[in-house]
Protein backbone atom coordinates (compact mmCIF):
# COMPACT_ATOMS: atom_id res chain seq x y z
CA UNK A 1 0.00 0.00 0.00
CA UNK A 2 2.78 2.25 0.85
CA UNK A 3 3.30 5.43 2.54
CA UNK A 4 -0.16 7.11 3.24
CA UNK A 5 -0.88 10.58 1.04
CA UNK A 6 -4.18 11.95 0.28
CA UNK A 7 -4.46 12.07 -3.50
CA UNK A 8 -7.37 14.19 -3.46
CA UNK A 9 -8.81 17.21 -4.68
CA UNK A 10 -9.19 18.63 -1.05
CA UNK A 11 -7.03 18.52 2.24
CA UNK A 12 -6.83 15.90 4.50
CA UNK A 13 -8.27 17.65 7.19
CA UNK A 14 -10.93 19.00 4.79
CA UNK A 15 -12.35 15.61 4.41
CA UNK A 16 -11.47 15.03 7.84
CA UNK A 17 -13.86 17.30 9.06
CA UNK A 18 -16.43 16.71 6.67
CA UNK A 19 -16.16 13.17 7.90
CA UNK A 20 -16.68 14.18 12.10
CA UNK A 21 -19.33 16.46 10.96
CA UNK A 22 -21.18 13.78 9.11
CA UNK A 23 -23.57 11.17 10.69
CA UNK A 24 -21.09 7.94 10.08
CA UNK A 25 -19.75 6.37 6.75
CA UNK A 26 -21.23 3.97 4.53
CA UNK A 27 -20.50 2.47 1.82
CA UNK A 28 -23.77 0.84 0.73
CA UNK A 29 -27.42 2.66 -0.38
CA UNK A 30 -29.06 -0.08 1.20
CA UNK A 31 -28.22 0.92 4.16
CA UNK A 32 -27.47 4.49 3.52
CA UNK A 33 -28.74 7.10 6.78
CA UNK A 34 -29.33 10.76 6.44
CA UNK A 35 -26.23 12.40 7.16
CA UNK A 36 -23.49 10.18 6.38
CA UNK A 37 -20.59 10.72 4.07
CA UNK A 38 -21.01 8.07 1.53
CA UNK A 39 -18.13 6.79 -0.58
CA UNK A 40 -18.72 5.52 -4.02
CA UNK A 41 -16.37 1.75 -4.20
CA UNK A 42 -15.55 -0.30 -7.45
CA UNK A 43 -15.27 -3.79 -7.44
CA UNK A 44 -15.04 -6.74 -10.17
CA UNK A 45 -18.84 -5.90 -10.87
CA UNK A 46 -19.74 -2.84 -10.05
CA UNK A 47 -18.91 0.32 -10.00
CA UNK A 48 -19.91 2.54 -6.95
CA UNK A 49 -20.01 5.79 -9.08
CA UNK A 50 -23.33 4.55 -10.25
CA UNK A 51 -24.73 4.91 -7.62
CA UNK A 52 -23.82 8.58 -6.22
CA UNK A 53 -26.92 10.36 -6.95
CA UNK A 54 -29.11 7.88 -5.21
CA UNK A 55 -26.85 7.98 -1.85
CA UNK A 56 -27.65 12.05 -2.16
CA UNK A 57 -31.42 11.37 -2.69
CA UNK A 58 -31.30 9.33 0.95
CA UNK A 59 -29.53 11.55 2.63
CA UNK A 60 -25.89 11.48 2.11
CA UNK A 61 -24.28 14.81 3.01
CA UNK A 62 -21.41 14.36 0.97
CA UNK A 63 -20.10 11.34 -1.39
CA UNK A 64 -16.93 10.49 -2.40
CA UNK A 65 -16.21 9.48 -6.31
CA UNK A 66 -13.20 8.62 -8.39
CA UNK A 67 -15.00 8.83 -11.94
CA UNK A 68 -15.49 12.79 -12.81
CA UNK A 69 -18.23 11.86 -15.18
CA UNK A 70 -20.54 11.49 -11.65
CA UNK A 71 -19.12 14.65 -9.75
CA UNK A 72 -22.71 15.63 -10.22
CA UNK A 73 -22.44 18.70 -7.86
CA UNK A 74 -20.55 20.35 -4.86
CA UNK A 75 -21.90 17.29 -2.91
CA UNK A 76 -19.43 15.62 -5.04
CA UNK A 77 -15.86 15.18 -3.77
CA UNK A 78 -13.68 13.56 -6.39
CA UNK A 79 -10.83 11.68 -5.60
CA UNK A 80 -8.25 9.82 -7.44
CA UNK A 81 -9.47 6.73 -6.00
CA UNK A 82 -12.33 5.90 -4.04
CA UNK A 83 -10.84 3.19 -1.92
CA UNK A 84 -7.73 4.24 -1.24
CA UNK A 85 -9.60 7.74 0.38
CA UNK A 86 -11.61 5.67 2.95
CA UNK A 87 -8.53 3.94 3.65
CA UNK A 88 -6.49 6.87 4.13
CA UNK A 89 -9.32 8.79 5.55
CA UNK A 90 -9.39 5.68 8.59
CA UNK A 91 -5.69 5.93 9.29
CA UNK A 92 -5.62 9.64 9.70
CA UNK A 93 -8.92 8.96 12.42
CA UNK A 94 -7.00 6.47 13.63
CA UNK A 95 -3.91 8.27 14.36
CA UNK A 96 -6.38 10.83 16.64
CA UNK A 97 -7.79 8.09 18.56
CA UNK A 98 -5.88 8.10 21.93
CA UNK A 99 -7.03 4.29 22.59
CA UNK A 100 -5.62 1.02 22.97
CA UNK A 101 -6.21 -1.32 19.85
CA UNK A 102 -6.53 -4.99 19.87
CA UNK A 103 -5.83 -6.80 16.15
CA UNK A 104 -7.00 -10.17 16.04
CA UNK A 105 -6.04 -12.67 13.15
CA UNK A 106 -5.64 -15.84 12.38
CA UNK A 107 -6.32 -18.98 10.07
CA UNK A 108 -9.55 -20.49 12.61
CA UNK A 109 -11.41 -18.74 15.35
CA UNK A 110 -10.86 -14.71 15.01
CA UNK A 111 -14.43 -14.21 14.85
CA UNK A 112 -15.32 -16.08 18.10
CA UNK A 113 -12.19 -14.80 20.23
CA UNK A 114 -12.92 -11.29 19.05
CA UNK A 115 -16.57 -11.98 20.17
CA UNK A 116 -15.63 -13.83 23.81
CA UNK A 117 -13.10 -10.39 24.19
CA UNK A 118 -15.86 -8.20 23.47
CA UNK A 119 -17.23 -9.85 26.26
CA UNK A 120 -15.40 -9.97 28.65
CA UNK A 121 -14.04 -6.41 28.56
CA UNK A 122 -17.33 -4.91 27.95
CA UNK A 123 -17.70 -6.56 31.91
CA UNK A 124 -15.41 -3.40 32.57
CA UNK A 125 -14.96 -0.91 29.53
CA UNK A 126 -16.88 0.79 26.64
CA UNK A 127 -15.68 -1.54 23.61
CA UNK A 128 -15.73 -0.89 20.03
CA UNK A 129 -15.27 -4.38 17.46
CA UNK A 130 -15.61 -5.43 14.56
CA UNK A 131 -19.27 -6.27 13.06
CA UNK A 132 -19.83 -9.04 11.46
CA UNK A 133 -17.21 -10.27 9.51
CA UNK A 134 -16.58 -6.54 7.86
CA UNK A 135 -12.61 -7.43 9.02
CA UNK A 136 -11.10 -7.03 5.07
CA UNK A 137 -9.77 -3.98 3.07
CA UNK A 138 -12.99 -2.29 2.99
CA UNK A 139 -13.96 -3.44 6.50
CA UNK A 140 -11.31 -2.53 8.73
CA UNK A 141 -11.29 1.04 7.78
CA UNK A 142 -14.92 1.40 8.24
CA UNK A 143 -14.55 -0.55 11.61
CA UNK A 144 -12.07 2.32 12.78
CA UNK A 145 -14.25 5.55 11.28
CA UNK A 146 -17.05 4.17 13.86
CA UNK A 147 -15.04 4.28 16.44
CA UNK A 148 -15.18 7.28 18.66
CA UNK A 149 -12.82 7.74 21.34
CA UNK A 150 -15.63 9.61 23.29
CA UNK A 151 -17.02 6.69 24.09
CA UNK A 152 -14.60 3.76 23.25
CA UNK A 153 -12.05 2.92 26.10
CA UNK A 154 -10.99 0.17 23.77
CA UNK A 155 -11.17 -1.08 20.04
CA UNK A 156 -11.25 -3.79 18.70
CA UNK A 157 -10.34 -4.87 15.40
CA UNK A 158 -10.47 -8.34 13.77
CA UNK A 159 -8.56 -8.59 10.35
CA UNK A 160 -8.57 -11.20 7.50
CA UNK A 161 -6.68 -12.03 4.58
CA UNK A 162 -6.87 -13.90 1.59
CA UNK A 163 -3.82 -12.75 -0.27
CA UNK A 164 0.20 -12.34 0.16
CA UNK A 165 0.72 -9.44 2.54
CA UNK A 166 -3.22 -8.72 3.45
CA UNK A 167 -2.43 -8.26 7.37
CA UNK A 168 0.36 -5.68 6.55
CA UNK A 169 -1.71 -3.41 5.31
CA UNK A 170 -4.55 -3.85 7.29
CA UNK A 171 -2.03 -3.11 9.92
CA UNK A 172 -0.50 0.33 8.60
CA UNK A 173 -4.31 1.50 8.72
CA UNK A 174 -5.36 0.35 11.59
CA UNK A 175 -1.81 0.35 13.59
CA UNK A 176 -2.56 -2.06 16.60
CA UNK A 177 -0.98 -1.75 20.02
CA UNK A 178 -2.02 -5.23 21.07
CA UNK A 179 -2.24 -7.99 18.94
CA UNK A 180 -3.53 -11.75 19.05
CA UNK A 181 -2.92 -14.38 16.01
CA UNK A 182 -4.77 -17.03 17.19
CA UNK A 183 -3.62 -19.98 14.97
CA UNK A 184 -2.00 -20.40 11.85
CA UNK A 185 -3.14 -23.01 9.16
CA UNK A 186 -4.51 -23.75 5.96
CA UNK A 187 -6.71 -21.79 3.93
CA UNK A 188 -7.54 -19.04 1.11
CA UNK A 189 -4.22 -21.59 -0.42
CA UNK A 190 -5.72 -19.72 -3.84
CA UNK A 191 -4.12 -16.43 -3.06
CA UNK A 192 -1.23 -17.65 -0.42
CA UNK A 193 0.08 -20.02 -3.20
CA UNK A 194 1.18 -21.83 -0.27
CA UNK A 195 1.54 -22.37 3.80
CA UNK A 196 4.62 -20.51 3.75
CA UNK A 197 2.76 -17.69 1.88
CA UNK A 198 -0.05 -17.70 5.11
CA UNK A 199 3.24 -17.57 7.32
CA UNK A 200 4.40 -14.76 6.06
CA UNK A 201 1.17 -12.55 5.85
CA UNK A 202 -0.32 -13.54 9.59
CA UNK A 203 3.30 -12.82 11.11
CA UNK A 204 2.71 -9.26 9.81
CA UNK A 205 0.51 -8.67 12.98
CA UNK A 206 3.26 -9.32 15.20
CA UNK A 207 5.30 -6.66 13.01
CA UNK A 208 3.46 -4.02 13.11
CA UNK A 209 2.71 -4.78 17.03
CA UNK A 210 6.53 -4.61 17.57
CA UNK A 211 6.70 -1.49 15.86
CA UNK A 212 4.47 0.22 17.86
CA UNK A 213 6.22 -1.44 21.04
CA UNK A 214 3.01 -2.89 21.69
CA UNK A 215 2.16 -6.63 23.63
CA UNK A 216 1.02 -9.79 21.69
CA UNK A 217 -0.91 -12.58 23.72
CA UNK A 218 0.34 -15.85 22.44
CA UNK A 219 -0.90 -19.11 22.75
CA UNK A 220 1.86 -21.00 24.81
CA UNK A 221 1.06 -24.47 23.64
CA UNK A 222 1.74 -23.50 19.71
CA UNK A 223 5.27 -24.22 18.84
CA UNK A 224 5.11 -22.11 15.45
CA UNK A 225 3.74 -18.86 17.25
CA UNK A 226 6.00 -19.12 19.56
CA UNK A 227 9.22 -19.34 17.04
CA UNK A 228 7.60 -16.15 15.33
CA UNK A 229 6.98 -13.97 18.00
CA UNK A 230 10.83 -14.04 19.43
CA UNK A 231 11.86 -10.64 20.49
CA UNK A 232 8.64 -9.53 20.98
CA UNK A 233 7.00 -8.49 24.45
CA UNK A 234 4.38 -11.34 24.66
CA UNK A 235 1.73 -12.47 27.45
CA UNK A 236 1.44 -15.98 27.11
CA UNK A 237 -1.75 -17.91 27.61
CA UNK A 238 -2.05 -22.23 27.16
CA UNK A 239 -1.14 -25.13 29.67
CA UNK A 240 2.11 -23.77 29.89
CA UNK A 241 1.60 -20.42 29.95
CA UNK A 242 1.76 -17.09 32.11
CA UNK A 243 -2.39 -17.52 32.25
CA UNK A 244 -2.67 -21.08 32.46
CA UNK A 245 -5.63 -23.69 31.84
CA UNK A 246 -6.59 -27.00 30.84
CA UNK A 247 -9.63 -28.48 29.26
CA UNK A 248 -12.08 -30.57 31.05
CA UNK A 249 -14.14 -33.46 29.59
CA UNK A 250 -17.22 -32.75 30.57
CA UNK A 251 -19.94 -32.83 27.81
CA UNK A 252 -19.70 -31.86 24.38
CA UNK A 253 -19.52 -28.17 25.19
CA UNK A 254 -16.31 -26.71 25.99
CA UNK A 255 -14.89 -26.46 29.93
CA UNK A 256 -11.47 -25.62 31.15
CA UNK A 257 -10.01 -24.69 34.38
CA UNK A 258 -7.97 -21.33 34.79
CA UNK A 259 -5.50 -23.10 37.29
CA UNK A 260 -3.75 -20.01 38.98
CA UNK A 261 -7.40 -19.06 39.89
CA UNK A 262 -8.79 -22.35 40.82
CA UNK A 263 -11.70 -21.42 38.43
CA UNK A 264 -13.47 -23.66 36.22
CA UNK A 265 -15.47 -22.31 33.36
CA UNK A 266 -18.16 -24.37 32.02
CA UNK A 267 -19.13 -21.98 28.08
CA UNK A 268 -21.82 -22.69 25.92
CA UNK A 269 -19.32 -23.02 22.59
CA UNK A 270 -19.79 -26.77 21.10
CA UNK A 271 -15.50 -27.76 20.57
CA UNK A 272 -12.52 -28.30 22.20
CA UNK A 273 -10.68 -26.40 19.47
CA UNK A 274 -12.28 -23.46 21.05
CA UNK A 275 -10.41 -23.98 24.21
CA UNK A 276 -7.24 -21.44 23.05
CA UNK A 277 -10.00 -19.03 21.92
CA UNK A 278 -11.59 -18.52 25.15
CA UNK A 279 -8.19 -18.68 26.93
CA UNK A 280 -6.92 -15.90 24.94
CA UNK A 281 -9.75 -13.64 26.01
CA UNK A 282 -9.58 -14.82 29.73
CA UNK A 283 -5.87 -13.75 29.76
CA UNK A 284 -6.45 -10.66 28.11
CA UNK A 285 -9.32 -9.53 30.15
CA UNK A 286 -7.37 -10.62 33.25
CA UNK A 287 -4.60 -8.32 31.70
CA UNK A 288 -6.76 -5.62 31.43
CA UNK A 289 -8.00 -5.89 35.27
CA UNK A 290 -11.34 -7.89 34.61
CA UNK A 291 -12.09 -9.62 37.80
CA UNK A 292 -11.85 -13.36 37.31
CA UNK A 293 -15.73 -13.64 38.75
CA UNK A 294 -16.02 -10.98 35.94
CA UNK A 295 -14.46 -13.20 33.50
CA UNK A 296 -15.87 -16.11 34.13
CA UNK A 297 -19.91 -14.46 33.44
CA UNK A 298 -18.88 -13.39 30.54
CA UNK A 299 -17.45 -16.51 28.98
CA UNK A 300 -20.14 -19.01 30.69
CA UNK A 301 -23.23 -16.53 29.03
CA UNK A 302 -21.66 -15.88 25.59
CA UNK A 303 -23.79 -17.79 23.63
CA UNK A 304 -22.59 -18.63 20.15
CA UNK A 305 -24.87 -17.76 16.83
CA UNK A 306 -24.20 -17.68 12.93
CA UNK A 307 -23.49 -21.10 12.67
CA UNK A 308 -20.09 -21.05 14.14
CA UNK A 309 -19.87 -23.49 17.22
CA UNK A 310 -23.54 -23.86 17.71
CA UNK A 311 -24.96 -26.61 19.46
CA UNK A 312 -29.08 -27.78 18.54
CA UNK A 313 -30.76 -30.11 20.12
CA UNK A 314 -33.65 -32.01 18.07
CA UNK A 315 -34.71 -34.51 20.00
CA UNK A 316 -32.48 -36.98 21.23
CA UNK A 317 -30.14 -35.92 18.45
CA UNK A 318 -27.51 -33.52 18.70
CA UNK A 319 -25.97 -31.09 16.29
CA UNK A 320 -23.16 -29.25 16.20
CA UNK A 321 -22.91 -26.56 13.36
CA UNK A 322 -19.81 -24.94 12.38
CA UNK A 323 -20.81 -23.85 9.34
CA UNK A 324 -19.93 -20.28 9.25
CA UNK A 325 -16.55 -21.30 7.07
CA UNK A 326 -14.13 -24.20 6.34
CA UNK A 327 -10.96 -25.09 5.95
CA UNK A 328 -9.00 -27.99 5.96
CA UNK A 329 -7.13 -26.84 9.36
CA UNK A 330 -11.03 -26.33 10.90
CA UNK A 331 -12.85 -29.10 9.24
CA UNK A 332 -9.62 -31.73 11.29
CA UNK A 333 -10.25 -29.99 14.61
CA UNK A 334 -13.64 -30.49 14.48
CA UNK A 335 -13.65 -33.96 13.16
CA UNK A 336 -10.94 -34.39 16.29
CA UNK A 337 -13.24 -33.01 18.47
CA UNK A 338 -16.29 -35.10 17.60
CA UNK A 339 -14.56 -38.37 17.51
CA UNK A 340 -13.60 -36.98 21.60
CA UNK A 341 -17.55 -36.92 22.08
CA UNK A 342 -19.18 -39.78 23.95
CA UNK A 343 -21.84 -40.80 22.14
CA UNK A 344 -22.59 -44.52 20.17
CA UNK A 345 -23.74 -42.66 16.81
CA UNK A 346 -21.42 -40.07 15.32
CA UNK A 347 -22.33 -38.51 12.01
CA UNK A 348 -20.37 -35.96 9.75
CA UNK A 349 -22.55 -33.50 7.21
CA UNK A 350 -19.33 -32.16 5.20
CA UNK A 351 -19.81 -29.42 2.45
CA UNK A 352 -17.05 -28.40 0.17
CA UNK A 353 -13.92 -26.31 0.85
CA UNK A 354 -13.04 -23.18 -1.22
CA UNK A 355 -9.79 -21.63 -2.32
CA UNK A 356 -8.15 -24.04 -2.64
CA UNK A 357 -5.93 -24.09 -5.69
CA UNK A 358 -4.19 -26.55 -6.63
CA UNK A 359 -4.33 -28.72 -3.51
CA UNK A 360 -8.04 -28.95 -3.59
CA UNK A 361 -8.38 -32.38 -4.49
CA UNK A 362 -5.31 -33.32 -1.92
CA UNK A 363 -6.70 -31.79 0.59
CA UNK A 364 -10.61 -33.11 0.52
CA UNK A 365 -8.95 -36.68 0.28
CA UNK A 366 -6.96 -36.07 3.52
CA UNK A 367 -10.73 -35.68 4.90
CA UNK A 368 -11.99 -38.40 3.70
CA UNK A 369 -8.92 -40.35 4.36
CA UNK A 370 -9.62 -39.16 8.39
CA UNK A 371 -12.94 -40.12 8.25
CA UNK A 372 -12.15 -43.29 6.42
CA UNK A 373 -9.92 -44.69 9.62
CA UNK A 374 -12.24 -43.31 12.46
CA UNK A 375 -14.98 -44.22 14.51
CA UNK A 376 -17.96 -42.12 12.57
CA UNK A 377 -20.74 -44.32 11.73
CA UNK A 378 -22.63 -42.36 8.81
CA UNK A 379 -20.87 -40.04 6.63
CA UNK A 380 -22.40 -37.29 4.04
CA UNK A 381 -20.36 -35.55 1.83
CA UNK A 382 -21.52 -32.55 -0.35
CA UNK A 383 -20.08 -31.01 -3.30
CA UNK A 384 -17.76 -31.07 -6.50
CA UNK A 385 -14.86 -30.86 -4.61
CA UNK A 386 -15.43 -33.93 -2.20
CA UNK A 387 -17.42 -36.16 -5.63
CA UNK A 388 -13.60 -36.27 -6.83
CA UNK A 389 -11.86 -38.14 -3.83
CA UNK A 390 -12.04 -41.34 -3.59
CA UNK A 391 -14.59 -41.49 -0.86
CA UNK A 392 -17.28 -44.66 -0.83
CA UNK A 393 -19.79 -43.48 -3.33
CA UNK A 394 -22.39 -43.74 -0.80
CA UNK A 395 -21.41 -40.44 0.94
CA UNK A 396 -20.95 -38.84 -1.84
CA UNK A 397 -24.10 -36.29 -2.99
CA UNK A 398 -24.73 -33.38 -5.19
CA UNK A 399 -28.18 -33.43 -5.45
CA UNK A 400 -29.38 -31.25 -2.14
CA UNK A 401 -33.41 -32.93 -2.39
CA UNK A 402 -31.07 -36.35 -2.05
CA UNK A 403 -29.06 -35.51 0.65
CA UNK A 404 -32.18 -34.01 3.05
CA UNK A 405 -33.93 -37.44 2.17
CA UNK A 406 -31.18 -39.59 3.43
CA UNK A 407 -30.79 -37.58 6.92
CA UNK A 408 -34.04 -38.49 7.60
CA UNK A 409 -32.34 -41.84 8.70
CA UNK A 410 -30.54 -40.12 11.24
CA UNK A 411 -30.07 -42.96 13.96
CA UNK A 412 -31.79 -41.88 17.24
CA UNK A 413 -29.13 -40.61 19.99
CA UNK A 414 -26.84 -39.21 17.04
CA UNK A 415 -24.35 -36.60 17.45
CA UNK A 416 -24.26 -35.03 13.84
CA UNK A 417 -21.37 -32.76 13.16
CA UNK A 418 -22.27 -29.90 10.51
CA UNK A 419 -19.26 -28.30 8.84
CA UNK A 420 -18.88 -26.67 5.28
CA UNK A 421 -17.60 -23.09 3.46
CA UNK A 422 -19.59 -20.33 4.00
CA UNK A 423 -21.44 -20.87 0.37
CA UNK A 424 -22.48 -24.41 0.37
CA UNK A 425 -25.04 -22.86 2.89
CA UNK A 426 -25.12 -26.16 5.10
CA UNK A 427 -27.56 -24.69 7.60
CA UNK A 428 -30.53 -25.23 5.06
CA UNK A 429 -30.11 -29.10 6.16
CA UNK A 430 -31.12 -28.31 9.93
CA UNK A 431 -34.91 -28.29 9.07
CA UNK A 432 -34.92 -31.49 7.20
CA UNK A 433 -33.55 -33.46 10.55
CA UNK A 434 -36.59 -34.96 12.38
CA UNK A 435 -36.64 -34.89 15.72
Amino acid sequence: MGVFSFSMKMSAIELYNLFLQSTGVSTDTRTVCEGNLFFCLKGENFDGNKFAKDALEKGASFVVVDDKDYQLNEQCILVDNALKTLQELAHFHRQKLHIPIIGITGTNGKTTTKELLYAVLSKKYKVSATQGNLNNHIGVPLTLLAVNSADTQIAIVEMGANHIGEIAELCQISQPDYGIITNIGKAHLEGFISIDGVIQTKRALYHAVKEKNGTIFINADDELLMSLSENINRISYGENGDYKGKMVSKNVFLTFKLSDYSVEIQTQLAGNYNFANALAAAAVGLHFGISIENVKSALETYKPDNNRSQLIQKGNKTIIIDAYNANPSSMQAAIENLLKISSPHKVVLLGDMFELGNDSLVEHQKIVDTIRNSAIEQVYLLGENFSKTDADNSWKYTDVDALKNALKQLPDNSVLLIKGSRSMKMERFLDGIDV
